[in-house]
């Protein structure tokens, strides 16, 4: 008998040590992925970025040269940017994993697949011509042009009178009860 309790005391103390250096590992890990960051720039290098670990926006710079874009265009890009350094996030997991815990671990299997569920690859990209018809021109135009009926000189015409728009609400009957019989409806 006092065998079998030296040899459940050996593998008690085993199991333990194997837990605790499974748990310095995960330690490890977690610092290691925690102090990550990732940078991307944009295909132009208008936009340069970085992440954190989790995705999060820490730096963002739009170079002068974007000044010359769209906003919709500069903000496009920002997303795009942002996707594609998102989207390295489980590369550098996977690899951090492969540094402590192992990549045969199934916690880190989970994590590592929960990673490319949330920072997935972005679609491929294809340039985006500018919407018709949005254009915006400033200037003077030419004193040898006609004139418009607008800028037809004169006095200026009078607004039209407002309407009030109408009521969305039936006119109320008389019989009508809509006060609770004077009582509050908190009661």
């Amino acid at each position: 008998m006092p065998e079998d309790i030296g040899a459940s005391e050996r593998m008690l103390g085993q199991w333990q040590q194997s837990i605790e250096q499974k748990a310095e590992r995960y330690q490890q890990m977690a610092a290691r992925v925690q102090g990550m960051t990732i940078s991307e720039a944009s295909r132009d290098g208008s936009v340069k970025l970085t992440i954190g670990s989790n995705g999060i926006l820490t730096t963002l710079e739009i170079a002068e040269s974007a000044r010359d874009k769209r906003m919709a265009e500069v903000s496009a890009e920002v997303m795009r940017t942002l996707q594609r350094a998102q989207a390295r996030i489980p590369e550098l997991l996977q690899q951090a994993m492969a540094e402590t815990i192992g990549t045969q671990d199934e916690t880190a299997n989970v994590l590592f697949n929960e990673a490319k569920r949330n920072f997935p690859t972005p679609p491929h990209e294809e340039p985006t011509p500018p919407p018709a018809g949005r254009e915006m021109r400033f200037g003077i135009e030419d004193d040898d042009s006609p004139a418009r009926p607008s800028q037809r000189p004169g006095p200026p015409s009078a607004p039209p009178p407002a309407t009030p728009p109408p009521s969305r609400r039936p006119p109320r009957r008389s019989d009508e009860d809509d006060d609770f019989g004077g009582q509050s409806f908190l009661s």
